[in-house]
């Protein structure tokens, strides 16, 4: 670790021995920046290796019972984080530019971005899709994609959340446990989740829905270190990393919803970002239809841990309709968001999912200090 992340690390101790938590604020956990999570976990990854104990990490009483379950459903390889466009704020600090500094945009900023390159005339310029439709109809989908490109052909720093994910297969993997590997869900169409595995050097496998051209309303797998295949016939699909029927994954795998940008090659660009976009997403019959069967039996087999969404992204609500559809989440899944609408919890609750009202980088810095002290595999906390 360096001297700046050293001195910087707010009390937090990785040096092998004791965890120590953050200091509190106003009864709020202060968030943990990503490089304290990666060092965090990896000084967790180097003892589980020397069988070094560590002490047991303290819990926020109130939330007790939750963070237990959660590390035992992560522990199990149960847990499927969802990410939304609230992610990649975690640990953005208020009033922060993201253009001037560095940081990925919110729907809303993306919106206005486009909005202003393209002249966007209404008033509400921060409504992503009524904006990519404009830019869309008078002036092409070409242009709309060539500037999303600009946008995230970028290398932007990863978040405490993206550190967090990315680290937990290789510190599951040197305490012993059997299952290790992650099915991470995103609408997001960045590559950050994937350049933080890379960075890391956690293999994975990604899976992509085409919003447009020859192969649109289809999915690609692009399995790790081979070439990319076009799932025509999800349900004769079967060269995903699951094992079957026990849908265990044998290598971690992001599966990107909305599409996402290719950095290798713009032709391979997709996103599910204009009202056409989602209008033709609306109409296919099942929009789980396309996807894999081997994934969907373990989307079903899973522990959602919603992160980085609201009531307002009927995105979401179109996803957990088409693939659910009235039905409750048969496995018990949470919701992290801050300072929730009374609408939020009534949505959330319809579906079986609790709602802990956090700020993402507190929960991320509490599962932080958790999993610094996890267990071997079949030992006690």
């Amino acid at each position: 670790m360096d001297e700046q992340s050293s001195n910087n690390s707010g009390g937090v101790n990785i040096s092998g021995g004791s965890v120590n938590a953050r200091d509190i604020i106003g009864g709020n956990l202060i968030g943990y920046t990503a490089v304290e999570v990666r060092d965090l976990l990896k000084a967790a990854i180097q003892a589980a290796h020397k069988q070094a104990p560590l002490a047991n990490a303290p819990l926020w009483n109130e939330l007790a019972a939750h963070y237990k379950t959660v590390m035992k459903a992560l522990s199990d390889g149960r847990v499927v984080p969802f990410l939304g466009a609230g992610a990649n704020l975690c640990g953005r600090p208020n009033g922060a530019l993201w253009q001037t500094q560095h940081y990925l945009p919110s729907g809303g900023e993306l919106a206005e971005y486009l909005a202003g390159d393209f002249d966007y005339p209404s008033p509400d310029k921060q409504d992503l899709l009524r904006v990519a439709q404009y830019v869309a109809v008078m002036s092409g989908v070409g242009p709309l994609y060539e500037h999303l490109r600009t946008l995230f052909n970028t290398d932007y720093t990863p978040t405490a959340l993206h550190q967090l994910l990315a680290m937990l297969p290789p510190l599951l993997r040197a305490n012993g446990y059997p299952r290790t590997c992650l099915l991470i869900v995103t609408t997001n169409y960045d590559d950050l989740m994937e350049r933080t595995f890379k960075s890391v050097g956690e293999p994975f496998d990604v899976v992509t829905y085409v919003a447009d051209g020859d192969q649109r309303g289809k999915f690609v797998h692009w399995p790790h270190g081979d070439t990319p295949r076009v799932i025509s016939s999800p349900n004769d699909y079967a060269d995903l990393p699951i094992e079957m029927p026990s849908c265990n994954l044998k290598r971690s795998i992001i599966l990107k919803l909305h599409g996402a940008v290719n950095r290798a090659n713009a032709d391979n660009d997709s996103y599910v970002i204009t009202e056409d976009h989602y209008i033709d997403y609306l109409a296919r019959k099942d929009v789980s239809n396309p996807i894999p069967t081997y994934l969907t039996a373990k989307l079903r087999k899973s522990n959602f841990l919603f992160m980085g969404y609201s009531l307002r992204d009927w995105n979401l609500r179109v996803i957990l309709q088409r693939l659910w559809g009235e039905q409750q989440l048969s496995y018990a899944s949470w919701a992290i968001q801050s300072n929730p609408e009374a609408l939020d919890q009534k949505f959330w609750s319809k579906r079986n999912v609790d709602i802990f009202n956090l700020r993402l980088e507190d929960y991320v810095a509490q599962l932080t200090m958790l999993l610094s002290a996890l267990p071997p595999f079949g030992g006690k906390p």
